[in-house]
């Protein structure tokens, strides 16, 4: 997906990621999935399958990545023996033609779609319209084991589970080795905005962030307000009118001040207003590289060059990693939460097969394969003890920590008015006032949630 929650590779990672050795051990909740399973076949076999008596097809809207959810499927069809088959279907790139295309589908009640690789950001809509079988209990319990705890709540919805924990993602603060040193910076500590300002403006170097008026920049902010202790909608409801924003909170002028502060600093590039995860990558690639907020895959994006040729080895051998900027310093950041989490549609004919189904894709076996070839952090912490993940991603427990202390987007069945409102006032962060933007944007999104006004 290309909306700067779940940026993936364009292939296969180089060697030692392009194929995970087959010695993973067996989970706690893989072998949870193996008993459950057990238990099911009888009452699986009863079901049939969808006419005639054959197996069931069970089908499983994936959103685009390189390969690494159909081979789980592959997978978990052997796993399954004989008692249910997962065929894939891949949905379209961008995060809103997902949503649109699966709402659509399911609003007509189309028992086609069993399994749904889902934006965490639109579970809430989807709970909220029923749309979503209920979790059982039992496999909450086991779906939950040793999962970290930004997936849960991406996977909550008015207190209870409705969704599966997948993968999980996040932002990491990257940095040029030799910038750091010769700004004198120490990131074994936690640095804040203000400093990278500093140190990008003295050493001359880019400071990357995503200003394209998208849902990168809906990240970003959302990140800003967290970390400085607020949060974009301050009393959450189901009634859009009784939704009450903390965009004018100390932390909502705090995150605008931030964000205009790096807007206006010259280190953030000349195309910030159009700034993706992508051309922040290829800027912190280039000869004026210091600072960029990003997503892991800035990692097997620059080893895939340096194995095409395209890239020196020096380059990714100058990448240092940290935890999230700090808005203000001593408080911890809170970096973004994204990913994919599994959602088992109420229209399916197979909800208990879809449900078994969804545990052995989410297996650490799954996660770690998924992690290690597709560049997906997974949502499982055991995984990233593993020494196979630890050489390919260097940088796990910074990933693993960042995860612990991630905050969701807003969690609210109109997320796509609340987001499209924040990317309408918000850009081009250059131009964003603390005195005038959070009221404005106040305002228009109130107004958009009652109706009064559209995006």
């Amino acid at each position: 997906m290309l909306d700067g929650v779940h940026r993936l590779p364009e292939g296969p990672l180089p060697d030692p990621a392009r194929r995970l050795r087959s010695r993973w051990p067996r989970s706690r909740r893989g072998l949870a999935v193996g008993a459950a399973a057990a238990v099911l076949t009888s009452v699986l076999a009863a079901c049939g399958g969808g006419g005639g008596g054959g197996v069931p097809t069970l089908t499983w809207y994936t959103n685009p990545d390189s390969g690494g959810q159909a081979e789980i499927a592959s997978r978990c069809t052997d796993a399954a023996q004989g008692r249910y088959r997962i065929e894939t279907a891949v949905l379209p790139r961008d995060a809103s033609s997902q949503r649109e295309q699966l709402i659509r589908r399911l609003a007509a009640n189309d028992s086609s779609i069993d399994i749904m690789s889902l934006d965490p950001p639109f579970i809430p809509e989807f709970a909220q319209a029923g749309f979503l079988a209920p979790v059982p209990e039992d496999v909450a319990g086991r779906v939950t084991e040793d999962v970290v705890e930004s997936a849960i709540e991406g996977s909550t919805w008015n207190g209870e589970l409705v969704a599966v924990p997948f993968w999980a993602n996040t932002q990491l603060l990257w940095y040029r080795k030799s910038v750091v040193e010769a700004a004198g910076l120490d990131m074994t500590q936690p640095v804040t905005w203000d400093q990278l300002i500093t140190a990008a403006k003295d050493q001359d170097v880019l400071l990357g962030v995503q200003g394209a008026r998208a849902e990168s920049l809906t990240v970003w902010f959302n990140a800003l307000i967290e970390s400085a202790g607020g949060s974009i909608i301050a009393d959450n409801s189901t009634d859009p009118d009784n939704i009450q924003l903390g965009l004018t909170s100390d932390a909502g002028l705090r995150a605008v001040q931030v964000m205009r502060d790096i807007s206006r600093s010259g280190q953030a590039g000349a195309s910030l207003s159009t700034a993706t995860e992508d051309t922040t990558a290829t800027g912190f690639e280039g000869p004026d590289a210091g600072f960029q907020v990003n997503y892991p895959f800035v990692w097997g994006r620059a080893l895939a060059a340096v194995e095409a040729g395209t890239m020196e080895q020096s380059v990714p051998d100058d990448f240092g990693w940290a935890l999230y900027p700090q808005v203000d310093e001593g408080t911890d950041s809170a970096p973004p939460y994204g990913g994919i989490n599994l959602g088992i549609s109420a229209f399916s004919q197979h909800v208990d097969f879809a449900y078994a189904a969804s545990e052995c894709i989410t297996s650490t076996e799954n996660q770690a394969y998924y992690f290690t070839t597709n560049g997906n952090p997974a949502s499982d912490t055991t995984v990233y003890d593993d020494p196979d993940v630890l050489k390919v991603f260097p940088m796990a427990p910074t990933i693993l920590q960042s995860l612990d202390q991630a905050a969701p987007r807003p969690q609210t069945p109109y997320y796509s008015e609340v987001s499209g409102g924040l990317q309408r006032e918000y850009h081009p962060t250059s131009s964003v006032n603390p005195k005038t933007t959070p009221q404005k944007a106040t305002d228009f999104i109130t107004a958009v949630l009652r109706k009064e006004q559209l995006l």
